[in-house]
C-alpha cells in the first residue's frame, strides 16, 4: 500500500503540533514550580537559593512594615514576636512588588507567605504575598467555645423579638 504525499504532510503537521504542545507543557510546569522553604533553610541552600522560585513563610516583625504605594518592604521572622524564641529567630528582609496591594490581613505579627526569588544581596524579592490574620488564631476566652467570636451581651433579651410584618403595599386592607 502506497501512502500519498498529502498523508505525509498531515502526519508531519500533527507531529509538529504534538511536539510543540508537549514542549510548552514541560517548560510551563518547570517555570511555575516553586520550593517551600523556611527562613532558616534558605541560608543553607547555597547557589540553588539564587536560581529557584521560592516560597518563604514567617511572621511579620512588628514595626518593620514600610509602604510605598502598592509595594511593601518588611522583615519576616521565623517566630512570632511574643514567642520567647523570637529574639534568636532568623530574619529575612522582603521587598514585595506585586501587581496587587498587600492583603488587608497583612500587619504586624501576621503569618505571611512570600513567593519570589532570593537575591545575592540577601533580600527576598516577592511577587506574591499572602497573609493570615493572627487574631483569628487567638486562644478562646474562658467560657467560650473554640473558634467562636466573642459576642456582645444583649441588654434586654425580650426586645429582640421580631416585629410583625406588614402586608406589601400592593395589597389592599380588604384582601
Amino acid at each position: 500500500m502506497k501512502i500519498s504525499p498529502n498523508s505525509w504532510r498531515i502526519g508531519i503537521a500533527v507531529a509538529v503540533i504534538v511536539a510543540t504542545i508537549g514542549w510548552l507543557a514541560i517548560t510551563g510546569a518547570q517555570a511555575s514550580k516553586s520550593y517551600y522553604v523556611t527562613i532558616a533553610e534558605l541560608g543553607g541552600m547555597g547557589n540553588k537559593a539564587y536560581t529557584s522560585n521560592l516560597r518563604v513563610e514567617g511572621f511579620v516583625k512588628p514595626g518593620s512594615v514600610e509602604h510605598d504605594g502598592p509595594h511593601v518592604t518588611f522583615l519576616l521572622n521565623e517566630f512570632e514576636s511574643h514567642s520567647p524564641k523570637a529574639a534568636s529567630g532568623h530574619l529575612l528582609k522582603v521587598i514585595y512588588k506585586g501587581s496587587e496591594p498587600p492583603p488587608d490581613t497583612f500587619k504586624d505579627d501576621a503569618q505571611a507567605l512570600a513567593e519570589g526569588t532570593y537575591g545575592r544581596d540577601g533580600v527576598f524579592h516577592a511577587s506574591v504575598l499572602q497573609a493570615k490574620c493572627a487574631s483569628k488564631y487567638a486562644p478562646a476566652q474562658p467560657g467560650q467555645a473554640p473558634g467562636m467570636a466573642p459576642t456582645k451581651p444583649v441588654a434586654n433579651p425580650r426586645s429582640t423579638a421580631a416585629a410583625p410584618v406588614a402586608p406589601p403595599a400592593s395589597q389592599s386592607a380588604a384582601d
